[in-house]
């Protein structure tokens, strides 16, 4: 069973983006430095970023579709058995209630 949530998808998205952003902000600030092994060292970050950032599009695509089928699979669901989808968000209701009423 996945237990990933889009939300933690989400934020991890969000994340590389971040890291992707600073890399490239690293890269501007050391392009006027000199020698080979910092030229070498630079040619490949720039190779990891551009990999990097054509997963992270793909990855966005992925989850994307990914949630528009759960979506259709769910509202197919709840058409298909509206006094379920309804018995199922009393009970879910009910339990967050008594949750909160604990505290």
């Amino acid at each position: 069973m996945n237990t990933d949530t889009p939300i933690s998808k989400d934020k991890l998205v969000q994340d590389l983006k971040a890291v992707v952003s600073d890399a490239e902000e690293l890269l501007r600030a050391t392009a006027n430095q000199a020698g080979e092994k910092i030229s070498a060292a630079r040619e490949r970050i720039q190779d990891s970023m551009h990999r990097a950032k054509v997963k992270l599009a793909d990855a966005e695509v992925v989850m994307l579709d990914k949630t528009k089928e759960v979506a259709r699979a769910t509202d197919e669901y709840v058409h298909e058995n509206p006094w379920k989808a309804v018995g199922i968000a009393a009970g879910v209701g009910f339990l967050v209630g008594l949750l909160i009423s604990r505290r």
